[in-house]
């Protein structure tokens, strides 16, 4: 629509002209019930309610002309200081013109806004198990336009007051507490918060409460309502006591440590359907996605994910929610500090102690192949408008900053970055910052010099690799010179000063074990390290040791040697963690032929006793087969991942953890006739593995590769469907019917997501997912010529969750053996005749090229190491 993409020029020009002094919004939604539940709108349109809302707000220079923004399928009438203005004049569908405005203004909009089915703005979901209406909403960036008009950019901050109309028998949340007189829930005033932050739940959900008490040190104390929620259906499962014990703990934390009390009252915590993210932090409403309730057996990799993220989005109530970023330049400043808090909380108030083993292993990876994109950026981003914006939540701005800013506590000293965030809460307290802003007090709090350290960590791209050296001396028994060599990327040639620990190793009683460390500063292309010196000669080298900064680990051939005959020996599950992710870069970046990988995990993946790495092993392991593996081997690599795995499942503890992982890791690989029919057999009961329980959700993960390799037809996945004919057993129905290897339903399945937009957002990413096997390269063959020429209606015509999601999911990823180099071309012809295109757009596409290109060099160079077998 036109002006529906916010620039960064329009939102500053706004800001200067424009205060904003209060909300008052009233909803109706009553027309969210009646009708067939499949029924989402009417002959006339979507479904709607309706929408009034009354700003005050002021401007500083009378007469000027300014825009609200809305997107609505309907506006009834606008009305701005008292003048009737023609709605049909003023509303272009996504914004309201506003001229002549006085010094003092009170704009009213009644608008008709649209339900929702991609999970942006209000989202309407029916639960096909008992009928049940719920509607959440989601924001972030620029979505509380769809439900009401308003000034949609962060640093119009505002106290807003909600009520609702809402069916018999409904309850309504949102940030603040609410009270049902008369039919009206009327919620207490917010304090000045962002848009996108502002939120609403309503319907039938199961509603837990607890409460937090703090006493503080004045003798004040602190009373916080607690309360989750989730839908009918998944109140079996839901373990709101841990979800309540992990909450007090991060307050408790957070309080201990920010020296500022949780500002927004009470705290309430909704895990809900269809959601298209982890969680949003809308204060005193955080919203979750519903597969957080856990419907059969997970490792504690799972449950530790969920305190992650519960903390992550508490950090938020004060980076982000109290001091907001300016605009999405900086949104690191929320989102990087509630990644490193998320971790840094967890270890130090929850059970989950091991979390930055996680974060080494898993965050990372996100971090290093996002730095290594073309569409790679700072992490103080250039974000031009909301499409950049949207696009920016990603592996830089999460998983890069909290790595550095992990590095900057190293750098700066943990007491001291704590004080900082102390005071740059109480100084812009419901207030918005910049980067520089930070920076100050943490300059204060230091003495370090803040800005060369941005210069080089905030305002760069792209990741260093750090490479040990080591000189022995002439009898070859100690270390005479221990260098750390720093490369960069020619496309990001900056070199950065990174503080690491270098671990030497050695064995002993057949352990592998750290005999030496040494903390230094590495700066420059060549650090020696010369408190190493006269130390006995390592059998490894860990250079970023701890896990201090963010890099990329090399070896040199001995330590490189060692990993390959005794990684398993390692003990410590930290360095075990970071040898694996810097072997996982190294195939990544065909230094490592991917056979090599999978070889290591077949040898020492059953030696990892961190949960969460054993998964990520596995994910790894599945991930060289599919993209790095020359063709001529997958079959045989998918036969030797499929022997370790079933070798793995039945030697595990019976019952345990490892055995669930190994079984999860077995029906990704199985595709040989005797693998399916093992799986087949725990199906249908013909088959035991002892202490292996499959339940619900694990019969899901095992029939849809049955049905990929076309051992399950329609019919049984309807009967496993009326097993489980539940909103979760239906998306998984979806995603195992796209998944059949015909070309009938692939055509179908392309239909429903590419020229229909009749799915919801779950649904289209249910049936991306079956459509997109790798194992079906042939079948999906046709489609590379039908996504090139789609793609930019798709983006033109769906929401940007939605094309998002579609232009990602259906990028042919997966080509023949013959067809991987004219795959490329084509996607780089697109690219040539289509520099016109939405940067965001282009930004995918380029994102995607990358992968296959980096999958191709990864296969070519296998074939050049061991001779073309093709």
């Amino acid at each position: 629509m036109p002006g529906e993409n916010l620039s960064r020029d329009e939102a500053r020009e706004r800001a200067a002209l424009l205060s904003v002094d209060g909300y008052d919004v009233s909803l109706d939604l009553r027309s969210a019930v009646g009708e067939s539940a499949g029924d989402e709108g009417t002959a006339d349109g979507p479904r709607t309610f309706r929408s009034v809302t009354t700003i005050r707000f002021r401007c500083a220079e009378p007469g000027a002309a300014s825009f609200a923004d809305l997107i609505a399928p309907g506006v009834t009438a606008v009305s701005l200081n008292g003048r009737d203005l023609d709605p049909g004049g003023v509303f272009d569908g996504s914004r309201i013109q506003l001229e002549d405005l006085a010094a003092e203004n009170e704009l009213i909009v009644d608008a008709q806004c649209a339900y929702s089915r991609t999970g942006e703005g209000m989202h309407r979901f029916v639960d096909p198990e008992d009928g049940e209406i719920y509607l959440y909403t989601q924001y972030e960036p620029a979505d509380s336009r769809r439900v009401f008009a308003n000034f949609e950019q962060p640093d119009l901050k505002a106290p807003f007051r909600f009520e609702v109309r809402a069916p018999e028998g409904w309850t309504v949340w949102s940030n603040g507490a609410g009270e049902l007189a008369d039919g009206v829930w009327k919620f207490a005033e917010t304090k000045p918060i962002s848009t996108y932050i502002t939120a609403f739940l309503a319907g039938p959900y199961h509603y837990v409460t607890d409460s937090y008490s703090r006493t503080f040190a004045d003798g004040t104390t602190l009373e916080i309502p607690l309360g989750a929620m989730c839908r009918k259906g998944l109140a079996p499962y839901f373990d709101s006591d841990d979800v309540f014990l992990v909450t007090k703990q991060g307050l408790d934390f957070f309080h201990d440590h920010f020296d500022y009390p949780y500002p927004f009252g009470k705290y309430d915590q909704a895990f809900v359907p269809e959601y298209n993210l982890g969680a949003m932090e809308n204060p005193g409403l955080v919203t979750f996605r519903e597969e957080f309730i856990f419907r059969g057996k997970v490792t504690q990799a799972s449950y530790e994910s969920r305190a992650n993220v519960v903390l992550h989005e508490m950090a938020h109530m004060w980076f982000g929610d109290l001091v907001t970023m300016e605009w999405w330049d900086d949104l690191w400043l929320k989102e990087s500090f509630a990644d490193f808090m998320g971790v840094f909380a967890s270890v130090g108030a929850t059970r989950f102690t091991d979390a930055w083993i996680s974060f080494a292993n898993r965050r990372k990876a996100w971090a290093y192949r996002a730095d290594q994109l073309p569409s790679t950026h700072p992490i103080t981003a250039d974000i031009r408008d909301l499409q950049d914006a949207k696009l920016n939540f990603d592996g830089i701005t999460y998983a890069k900053g909290a790595s550095v800013l992990k590095q900057l506590v190293a750098y700066v000293g943990q007491d001291a970055f704590l004080e900082g965030a102390r005071r740059y809460f109480k100084r812009n307290a419901y207030g918005n910052t910049r980067l520089g802003d930070l920076l100050s007090v943490l300059e204060e709090t230091s003495g370090r010099d803040m800005a060369s350290w941005s210069r080089s960590w905030l305002q760069t791209a792209g990741v260093n690799s750090l490479t040990p050296q080591v000189v022995l001396d002439v009898e070859g028994g100690r270390i005479a010179e221990l260098t750390v060599l720093q490369e960069a990327a020619e496309s990001h040639p900056e070199l950065r000063p990174h503080r690491v620990v270098v671990g030497l190793y050695r064995t002993e009683n057949k352990r592998l074990v750290q005999y030496e460390r040494a903390e230094v500063d590495v700066d420059g292309p060549r650090t020696v390290v010369v408190e190493l010196a006269g130390a006995d000669a390592p059998e490894l080298v860990l250079v970023n040791d701890e896990d201090l900064t963010y890099a990329k680990t090399r070896f040199d051939a001995v330590s490189l040697a060692t990993l390959r005959d005794r990684l398993g020996a390692l003990t410590d599950p930290m360095a075990r963690a970071l040898c694996w992710s810097a072997l996982w870069n190294m195939t990544r970046d065909a230094l490592l032929l991917a056979p090599d990988f999978i070889d290591l995990v077949m040898q020492f993946g059953r030696r990892e006793t961190d949960i969460g790495v054993l998964q990520m092993l596995h994910a790894w392991a599945n991930s060289a087969l599919v993209n790095y593996s020359p063709p001529w081997w997958r079959e045989t690599g998918a036969k030797l991942l499929a022997h370790i795995a079933e070798r793995d499942l039945r030697d595990a503890e019976a019952g345990s953890e490892q055995q669930l992982a190994w079984a999860r890791f077995y029906a990704s690989v199985a595709s040989a006739p005797e693998e399916l029919a093992l799986l087949r057999g725990l199906l249908d009961g013909t088959e035991k593995i002892d202490g292996l329980v499959v339940d619900q959700e694990l019969r899901w993960a095992f029939l849809e590769p049955l049905t990929a390799h076309g051992l399950a037809d329609g019919s049984v996945v309807a009967a496993e469907l009326a097993r489980d004919d539940t909103a979760s057993g239906k998306r998984h129905q979806v995603r195992c019917l796209a998944a059949r290897p015909s070309a009938a339903v692939k055509a179908q399945a392309w239909a429903q997501v590419v020229e229909s937009d009749a799915l919801s957002n779950a649904f289209v990413e249910a049936t991306i997912a079956g459509f997109a096997q790798p194992s079906q390269r042939e079948l999906l063959a046709p489609y590379t010529e039908k996504y090139f020429g789609a793609i930019e209606r798709v983006w033109e015509e769906r929401s940007i969750q939605i094309a998002m999601d579609v232009v990602k999911g259906l990028f042919p990823a997966f080509p023949t053996a013959e067809d991987g180099p004219a795959t490329l071309a084509a996607t780089d012809a697109w690219l040539a005749s289509h520099e016109g295109a939405a940067p965001a757009l282009r930004r995918l596409v380029l994102e995607a090229r990358d992968d296959l290109a980096r999958a191709l060099r990864a296969q070519e160079a296998d074939n050049q190491g061991r001779g073309d077998q093709g």
